[in-house]
C-alpha cells in the first residue's frame, strides 16, 4: 500500500503549478535604452554578451517594439536571462525625471540642485505623471506612457506650462 501512496505523492507533486519545474536564472539584467535605439554597441553589447544572450534578437524586438515612441524616452528594461541561454524582456515607465523635463519644457536639470529653478509646472502635470507611474511594473504602461512622435499628449504639450528659468 505505501507504493500506491508514493505514486499519488508523485502525481500531485508534478501535475501542481505550484512545483512546475521553472527554467533555472543565470541573470537579472537592468537597462536603461532610448527608444527605438537598442544596438549592439554598450551598453546593451555587452550587458547581453557576457551571458551569452543573442543581442541582435533583443535589438530588433525592442526596436520594433518602441517604434512609435519619441525617439528621447529613456526606457528601463530588465532582462532575465536563463541558463539556457534564452531570456525575456520587460519593459517599465520611463524615469519621473524625464516626465517632468517634458511637463516644464526643459532639456536638462539646473546646474546646482536646490539652488536655481530651471522651471515649474503644474498640479495638473503632476497628477497624470503620478497616473503614469503608478502603473509602472507593466509593460503595456511603457507604451501608455510614453507618447507617440507626433502626439501632442498633456505632458509636454503647451498646456499649463510656466517657464521661469
Amino acid at each position: 500500500h505505501r507504493s500506491s501512496a508514493t505514486r499519488t505523492q508523485k502525481r500531485l507533486l508534478f501535475d501542481s503549478s505550484h512545483f512546475a519545474m521553472s527554467r533555472p536564472v543565470l541573470a537579472k539584467i537592468k537597462l536603461m535604452i532610448s527608444a527605438g535605439a537598442a544596438k549592439p554597441a554598450p551598453p546593451v553589447g555587452p550587458a547581453l554578451g557576457q551571458h551569452g544572450l543573442n543581442i541582435m534578437e533583443f535589438c530588433k524586438a525592442f526596436n520594433a517594439k518602441t517604434a512609435d515612441f519619441n525617439s528621447d524616452a529613456p526606457i528601463p528594461v530588465v532582462i532575465t536571462a536563463y541558463k539556457d541561454k534564452s531570456f525575456e524582456w520587460e519593459m517599465r515607465t520611463p524615469p519621473v525625471t524625464y516626465f517632468v523635463r517634458k511637463a516644464a519644457g526643459v532639456a536638462g536639470g539646473g546646474q546646482r540642485p536646490g539652488h536655481e529653478v530651471k522651471g515649474t509646472i503644474s498640479l495638473k502635470h503632476v497628477y497624470e505623471i503620478a497616473k503614469i507611474k503608478k502603473t509602472r511594473r507593466r509593460a503595456d504602461a511603457a507604451e501608455r506612457a510614453v507618447p507617440e512622435r507626433h502626439s501632442h499628449g498633456e505632458i509636454g504639450g503647451d498646456q499649463g506650462r510656466d517657464v521661469t528659468g
